[in-house]
């Protein structure tokens, strides 16, 4: 195995100076019962805006799909943290957004040719290839820690059986705070066959999609719909508030960038035109706004708590 020499001290010191000037309070998102996250994720006049930290949130000093990044994500906002899952060679679910482990690790090559005893020799990086303190770690170990605190996305990444996911959320009495991201009908069949009690992110942009799948045995409420990484017609949202469906907008990419070139107002207004969640590689500026629009328009919910560390 290869280990790339890094920055070590440099990204510590980073993390040290970071975590000082850290807000002390964090915003945590609390259900009872998987009943209670349906209804939070179904549409309603009166649905709180949620940001979603796209691969957890990295910023610097903290790396992609690591708990110590969720719990700095936190500190923020109220967060749905989308997190990836992937396999390694001994069949263990880890953490990994990549087929390959040279731009976030400090190891190179195939994830899956590496057992994970092997993976923890390797420390993780930051997206400016910092080196950090933070190891890969396993679904269980993000499930565990994700209690009463966040909402999960779960990617599955090629090759990972959708049944070793749905045992993970089970073993981890995680079906409260866990909804499983597919990305066409068959998939979200799949899904809705292993675990009916389960949420399902979706991909939909209309009635279309929405009846394919329900032609499946996939039930609209369990979805939350995915409705691309560019604003979709008005019709698109209408449909899907009409069926109680609530809409995720990926803003990573295009959308983020016009907004740090424009003004953070951009994701305010993306919300006032349909979307419920925004997923965003801007968590903490997107965060911002979609807490001053629930502010403006007096939208609570019972289920966001703000506890001070």
């Amino acid at each position: 195995m290869f280990i790339r020499s890094k920055r070590f001290f440099l990204s510590l010191f980073l993390l040290i100076f970071i975590n000082s000037f850290a807000q002390q309070k964090e915003y945590r998102l609390q259900f009872k019962t998987p009943k209670e996250l349906h209804r939070f994720l179904s549409h309603s006049d009166k649905s709180i805006p949620l940001v979603s930290a796209h691969r957890g949130g990295p910023v610097k000093g903290f790396p992609e799909n690591c708990t110590a990044t969720f719990n700095n994500s936190i500190q923020y906002n109220p967060t749905i943290i989308e997190t990836d899952i992937a396999l390694s060679k001994d069949s263990v679910l880890v953490m990994m957004h990549d087929n390959t482990l040279d731009r976030t690790t400090t190891g190179i090559g195939k994830i899956d040719n590496y057992t994970y005893q092997e993976l923890q020799q390797l420390f993780l990086e930051d997206n400016e290839g910092n080196q950090t303190p933070y190891k890969i770690e396993t679904l269980d170990e993000v499930l565990k820690w994700g209690k009463d605190k966040v909402i999960y996305t779960l990617d599955v990444k090629k090759g990972v059986p959708m049944q070793m996911i749905v045992d993970a959320v089970r073993r981890n009495q995680a079906e409260r705070y866990s909804v499983i991201i597919t990305y066409n009908a068959s998939q979200a069949a799949e899904v809705a066959k292993l675990a009916p009690d389960l949420m399902i992110s979706v991909s939909a942009r209309g009635k279309e999609d929405v009846e394919r799948m329900e032609n499946l045995g996939v039930k609209a409420d369990k979805m939350i719909a995915f409705v691309g990484t560019s604003e979709p017609k008005p019709e698109v949202y209408q449909y899907l508030h009409s069926r109680k469906i609530a809409c995720i907008l990926g803003t990573m990419g295009n959308i983020d960038k016009s907004a740090a070139a424009k003004g953070d107002s951009l994701y305010y207004k993306l919300i006032e035109n349909g979307a419920n969640v925004l997923s965003s590689d801007r968590h903490i500026e997107a965060g911002i706004q979609l807490r001053k629009y629930a502010d403006d328009k007096k939208l609570k919910s019972k289920h966001i708590k703000i506890s001070k560390i």
